[in-house]
């Protein structure tokens, strides 16, 4: 078990504010110790967000920034900057860590395998060719009564104005009883409010063989008990 501290700065949407929560709970159970971004940390973790030039251009200067605070920490930079610039992101020395989206749920085993070799570690699998949902497990760590729950992720249209699609692949939903398992643990923990979130939520279902939809896993979700509110939280701003 490890006693290091690690701090973590999300850029983008609230599906990487999900995904951080689930690299904090991972590391949690090995043993680390999460802390504020301001703080002196020995693990910084950027996930990072490349919707537009300017979130690019952050995601950059948070590496910059990490530097400045502690420039001996390890430094893990994840998310849809690093699956649309890989290439970029390797020339930088600075960085210890690079992993893909569908690599952040194993980040523990990541940081562990660099701490032994200290050799710059890159893991990123092409999204593209990934045809099922990725599961965290159940992620219940928040440290407010409203969390937050991933339920979708990527998206089909391939817009030529949007680099989504490359940054998080197709459409791939998650099954509707690991969701309503999560928000039960969640509403056992006091959980009142949970805010639904994918990629494109509208496509929810789509990609399963039985007939089901985004309004059938509401209507799921409702009848869980201490549940109180539900909110969508929609990033792509259409539905099929």
């Amino acid at each position: 078990m490890s006693s290091k501290k690690v701090a973590f700065y999300t850029l983008g949407c609230k599906v990487n504010q999900y995904e951080t929560n689930a690299m904090k709970q991972n590391l949690l159970k090995e043993g680390y110790n999460i802390v504020d971004f301001e703080d002196i940390a020995d693990i910084y973790v950027i996930n990072t967000c490349t919707v537009t030039n300017m979130s690019d251009r952050k995601s950059r200067q948070m590496l910059r920034r990490v530097k400045n605070i502690n420039p001996n920490a390890t430094l893990v930079v994840a998310g849809c900057y690093v699956q649309v610039a890989e290439n970029e992101l390797k020339d930088i020395e600075e960085i210890d860590i690079i992993l893909g989206n569908n690599e952040k749920k194993d980040i523990a085993k990541y940081i562990k395998e660099y701490e032994k070799q200290k050799e710059t570690e890159k893991k990123v699998s092409d999204v593209l060719y990934q045809k099922e949902y990725v599961e965290f497990g159940d992620v219940i760590y928040t440290d407010k009564t409203r969390a937050v729950v991933k339920v979708q992720d990527g998206c089909d249209r391939f817009c030529t104005y949007c680099i989504i699609p490359y940054a998080r692949g197709r459409v791939r939903s998650r099954k509707p009883e690991n969701i309503i398992h999560e928000i039960k643990n969640m509403a056992i923990k006091g959980i009142k409010e949970v805010v639904i979130t994918g990629i494109h939520i509208g496509s929810y279902g789509k990609d399963f063989k039985e007939e089901i939809q985004l309004i059938n896993l509401l209507e799921a979700i409702q009848k869980v008990e201490g549940i109180e509110r539900i909110r969508l939280r929609i990033n792509r701003t259409y539905f099929n």
